[in-house]
């Protein structure tokens, strides 16, 4: 089952980041109550960094069992380990090592230092999927840049169009760093829900083509085609809102 996408509009960047993390906390602590072990996707990004924030400063109150949370991320870049531009590095530093996320459950995408491509860095993220997320996610999260892609599916890229694999390699990746590791969209669609986290002006226009698939397609605006099975939400702040 499929829903209409909900829309939930905040004042700024910071209220924004505030509320996703308060749902996000919710719906783990709804997840275990119900006896499953939550899957979540991670996203990068500036208004990631303030989420994750927000969740290390609430997510001490004992309502969430971070020993029983495993996370994942939608895209990565491949690079060093120990590169700034590590998606895991950001959120480590955030939050997962001072809320004590095991290391079992926090399932990154291998690096340059461990793997000698993002074609063998994707094989081993896909097979890590099939061993310990086999029935997908609780929350997908996702930004959008102001093209409308997500995670490191950009528009009139052939990855937008496969559908056999989980995870690909992206190279010559319109931002930098150039080459990288995403979910395919497949992927992407195994998830109770999927959130995306857009703050900005600059993404206005992404978020109302998006919102608008009657006027674009899925090549133009990757963004217009993920879709939880049982909810859509877009967490939006007032400017990236304000072309709807």
């Amino acid at each position: 089952m499929t829903t209409e996408p909900l829309i939930e509009v905040h004042d700024d960047a910071a209220a924004l980041a505030t509320a996703v993390a308060g749902e996000l906390l919710a719906r783990l602590a709804d997840s275990q109550s119900a006896g499953r072990v939550p899957a979540v996707v991670l996203t990068g990004g500036s208004i990631a960094d303030a989420v994750h924030a927000e969740v290390a400063r609430l997510g001490t109150s004992g309502e969430v069992d971070w020993t029983r949370v495993a996370l994942w991320w939608g895209d990565e870049r491949f690079v060093a380990a120990g590169s700034d531009d590590r998606n895991a590095g950001q959120a480590r530093a955030a939050f997962i090592d001072a809320l004590g996320v095991p290391t079992e459950h926090v399932h990154e995408v291998a690096s340059s230092d461990d793997v000698d491509s993002a074609e063998e860095a994707a094989e081993r993220y896909a097979a890590a999927l099939a061993e310990h997320a086999p029935e997908g996610f609780e929350v997908v999260m996702l930004g959008v840049g102001p093209d409308g892609h997500v995670a490191s599916l950009f528009p009139g890229f052939d990855q937008l169009d496969e559908q056999g694999r989980a995870v690909v390699a992206v190279h010559d990746s319109p931002k930098p760093p150039p080459d990288r590791v995403t979910l395919t969209f497949p992927a992407l669609a195994q998830t109770r829900s999927t959130w995306f986290l857009v703050s900005g002006e600059a993404k206005a226009d992404a978020v109302a083509r998006a919102l608008s698939p009657t006027s674009t397609t899925p090549a133009e605006t990757p963004a217009s085609v993920p879709r939880g099975r049982v909810e859509t939400t877009w967490f939006l702040d007032r400017p990236a809102a304000s072309r709807l």
